[in-house]
């Protein structure tokens, strides 16, 4: 059974995926998973491979979606954004790492994108 949070969740990336879209940029995969890590969308901006969480909120009483993004779940994303360039010998590839923060209100939503919100170390 699904949770009102997972509901949420997956309303909030389809929501991600339109706007992405609207703004000419091609999805590569949604939900990739790997062992250590679960990356929401894989993108392809221009000449650009972008790594993108997506988190979406109805209230900010827990602060802004963004924020809950910390180092540990950047580590996880790093992770699996490696995985998936030396898997499809993307190497070489400009790499980015995004988030896409989502506001959920009486069914519409505020999509804001941060490129470069983190990067590897």
């Amino acid at each position: 059974m699904v949770s009102e949070k997972q509901t949420l969740g997956q309303k909030g990336e389809r929501a991600a995926i339109s706007f992405l879209k609207t703004r000419r940029v091609t999805i590569l995969e949604t939900n990739y998973r790997t062992k250590p890590a679960e990356i929401d969308i894989i993108a392809k901006d221009n000449d650009c491979i972008c790594f993108i969480e997506v988190k979406t909120r109805r209230s900010l009483k827990k602060g802004l979606p963004r924020e809950s993004v910390n180092y540990s779940k950047q580590k996880k994303i790093i992770t699996g954004a490696m995985f998936y360039l030396k898997k499809n010998k993307l190497l070489e590839s400009r790499v980015r790492f995004d988030v896409i923060e989502i506001l959920e209100k009486n069914g519409n939503f505020s999509v804001n994108l941060i490129k470069h919100a983190f990067q590897i170390n």
